[in-house]
């Protein structure tokens, strides 16, 4: 069973309008996020992630659907009830959203405090966190006297501290520079894999998908248009959505105007192959085309490494006698997928 699943879940807002139509944030979303899971939610600016995370820890309440989460449908369960829930959500944000007027350590220890633990345990797990995270030596500072990079790392401190199962980042490193956005989502990474710990990743970056989630949804205009592995979803994208994002981080078939370019730099026949994890490698296909006699020179694309998993898609012009390279490219197709484009 998913530890979160979601069943047609519906978001709606009044309409700021008097008499207009309602206004549809989330739109009859299904997803099941198992265990275990980093599990990345992209989308552009309004398509519904942000909300479909405060639905989750119940922040907000669905209009429709339902949300279990550990067995429990959150949609039918008192305020009461959901407190006690939270405390096995953790959540971090984009600004941080740290107590500017208290210490590392007292930020760390808030939800601590709050939910009533003894103050040993609380000051022994308060120093685990900020070990983990690499803090101990700011415990005394308070968050005005750190970097953007130090904030982040209390926020997940603070969102660790009552072990729970799940962790919500929502936009978690928008605000970072690419080095410090790394450092972070490393730091994820050993949370999930030593703590076990469950995330939902909502972001609208690419490289951050392809950095550390295992599965990914596609979010646009409120619905989910496509979800699945990350390494499905980026080396074949099924929607335009997807395709977009996809494009951002991987260079796939060059574009009309892109075609043009490579026309006027490069003779020859242009033609992009696509490489999938297993398939034939990419020494094997250059082998064939020098067995052949054929001239050829990489022009566009490159190759990406999905935890682990390579794909991409090189374009290459390619001189020699047209019987030749129909030959060549004939034997490459028999193993991946083969586009002439210009």
């Amino acid at each position: 069973m998913a530890l979160v699943a979601l069943r047609d879940v519906t978001k709606t807002y009044p309409s700021p309008e008097k008499g207009g139509d309602p206004i549809v944030a989330v739109d009859g979303v299904s997803l099941d996020i198992e265990a275990g899971d980093v599990y990345g939610i992209i989308g552009y600016s309004g398509a519904g992630k942000s909300t479909l995370v405060r639905l989750v820890n119940a922040l907000e309440p669905a209009t429709s659907g339902s949300i279990v989460v550990d067995g429990t449908d959150i949609t039918n369960t008192p305020e009461r009830r959901l407190r006690d829930m939270r405390l096995g959500i953790g959540m971090i944000f984009q600004q941080f959203n740290l107590f500017n007027s208290k210490t590392v350590w007292k930020n760390v220890a808030y939800p601590l405090t709050v939910a009533g633990r003894p103050k040993a345990e609380i000051a022994s797990r308060v120093d685990e966190l900020l070990e983990f995270v690499g803090l101990t030596d700011k415990a005394r500072s308070y968050p005005d006297q750190l970097s953007g990079g130090q904030k982040q790392r209390v926020g997940i401190a603070r969102a660790l501290a009552t072990s729970p199962q799940i962790l919500l980042a929502d936009e978690a490193t928008s605000a970072l520079d690419p080095e410090t956005t790394q450092e972070v989502l490393a730091l994820l990474k050993r949370a999930n894999r030593e703590f076990g710990i469950t995330m939902i990743v909502i972001t609208h970056e690419m490289e951050v998908i392809q950095s550390i989630a295992t599965k990914v949804a596609v979010m646009d205009g409120g619905r989910v248009v496509e979800n699945g592995d990350v390494f499905d979803v980026f080396s074949n994208p099924q929607v335009p959505s997807s395709q977009r994002f996809v494009s951002t981080v991987v260079k796939g078939i060059p574009s009309p105007a892109e075609l043009d370019v490579l026309r006027e730099r490069h003779t020859g026949r242009i033609v992009t192959i696509s490489f999938r994890d297993g398939d034939a490698s990419q020494a094997g296909v250059f082998l064939e085309l020098a067995n052949a006699g054929l001239e050829f020179e990489l022009v566009y694309g490159g190759i990406n490494d999905i935890q682990g998993r390579a794909f991409g898609h090189l374009t290459l012009a390619i001189r020699g006698a047209d019987d030749a390279t129909d030959a060549a490219l004939a034997r490459i197709a028999e193993h991946v997928e083969v586009t002439e484009v210009a």
